[in-house]
């Protein structure tokens, strides 16, 4: 089973490796960019030089000084003068010299040949003639290639280093996160403890006075309110108490949820009853066990009840099913009472959240969501306006029935 605890400290790692991965995205792209904007500079470079030496060389080379690595050819009233040099294979090229010779307009071309790349310029030249300069590129493209080497090295290296930073920030960013959590959790757990004592005390005392003999009406009815009021901050103090704890390792035992069920059915009948809501019971006939802790899930399936008492009508009715489908035990708990919109359904969890007319904090609906996700579980919502709501709470089984079963009967109260 997951505990809070661990999905923390998982969303701690998350958040890591987030952060880790940003930075290292950061550092790759801006070598990236770098590498590509020194790449681009060098071709064009190179193409600008090429382009030079070739104009310079078809205008004063002539076929037997020409540089290294470029040859010029001369066609003369239909004769061509290759020179003496030693002339790569499928050059001259004929058909630009003749294009040139009939057009009068210069030709340009990139020519892939012999393993390698050539750029030719073929060009007008002077006294009638026509002049073709040729330039082999293989150096520049091993220069190209070289460069390219360096940086995918340099990527790889800065990759690594992306890494080791990323690690270095996200533990200096997310740390304090979790030990501001973990702070947080800490300052709850002892204000809550805190709080419990004057509160009971203050709970105990309204009542006291209320029972006074010689109490007028109007005063009795005022310390009901008051004591009425108390219980519901002392609530309020567990609540966070709880949910306090659930994000700590805890130790689970085997659980009877149906048991949970009836002893949260039996706790909640006078209530019911005093708004003459029928409230009803269905068991399975056997234990359905689930592994987690009893008086958490105990909380669960109070307040689940608790919130449709609240919502159910004076007359209405509550339904409480435990059953067991596909490997899992389920508590669902239906009434008859306002109901809510289908897109409020997921919005019902959140922490404090207020729901429409009604003045509480909304941490209830919202530990129930998270003691259930603890113990591996779901809560689900489904309901209508006016007609209605229906919680349905969901826990794997543990697989053995280790919980004695005690005898139990459907129960309805009026």
């Amino acid at each position: 089973m997951t505990t809070w605890a661990e999905a923390e400290r998982a969303e701690v790692r998350r958040a890591r490796l987030r952060v880790s991965v940003l930075v290292g995205l950061a550092i790759t792209v801006m070598i990236a960019f770098v590498g590509a904007i020194a790449y681009v500079v060098m071709v064009h470079a190179q193409e600008t030089q090429v382009a030079r030496e070739l104009r310079y060389n078809a205008r004063f080379g002539v076929p037997d000084v020409a540089p290294r690595c470029a040859w010029v050819f001369v066609l003369e009233d239909g004769v061509l003068d290759e020179g003496v040099l030693t002339v790569p294979g499928g050059f001259p090229l004929r058909g630009d010299l003749d294009a040139v010779r009939s057009s009068g307009a210069a030709v340009e071309r990139d020519v892939s040949a012999n393993g390698t790349e050539y750029m030719v310029l073929t060009t007008p030249g002077a006294d009638s003639t026509t002049v073709q300069a040729v330039f082999d590129m293989r150096y520049l493209l091993a220069d190209r290639h070289h460069l390219l080497l360096a940086l995918g090295i340099a990527q790889v290296g800065g990759l690594l280093a992306a890494a080791l930073i990323g690690l270095g920030v996200s533990r200096r960013t997310v740390g304090p996160l979790a030990e501001a959590l973990a702070r947080q959790r800490q300052f709850v757990t002892n204000a809550s403890h805190e709080l419990r004592t004057p509160i009971a005390r203050a709970y105990l005392r309204a009542q006291l006075l209320s029972s006074a003999a010689d109490l007028p009406d109007d005063q009795r009815d005022g310390l009901d309110a008051l004591a009425r009021s108390i219980r519901g901050l002392s609530d309020v103090v567990d609540d966070l108490l709880l949910s306090a704890q659930l994000n700590r390792e805890f130790d689970g035992q085997p659980v009877d949820l149906a048991a949970v069920a009836e002893s949260a059915v039996a706790g909640e009948s006078e209530r019911a009853a005093e708004r003459r809501i029928a409230l009803s019971l269905e068991l399975p006939s056997g234990p359905l066990v689930v592994f987690g802790v009893e008086t958490a899930l105990r909380r669960a399936v109070d307040e689940l009840l608790a919130n449709a008492v609240r919502h159910t009508p004076e007359g209405g009715r509550i339904s409480v099913r435990v059953a067991r489908r596909d490997g899992h035990a389920e508590v669902t708990v239906a009434d008859t009472g306002d109901g809510f919109e289908a897109v409020e359904a997921e919005r019902l969890f959140d922490r404090f959240r207020h729901g429409h007319g009604e003045k509480r904090f909304g941490l209830g609906l919202a530990l129930v969501q998270e003691i259930v996700a603890g113990h591996g579980g779901t809560v689900e919502a489904f309901g209508h306006p006016g007609r209605g709501a229906r919680f349905t709470l969901r826990l794997p089984m543990t697989g053995r029935e280790s919980v004695p079963p005690r005898e139990r009967i459907t129960s309805a109260c009026p």
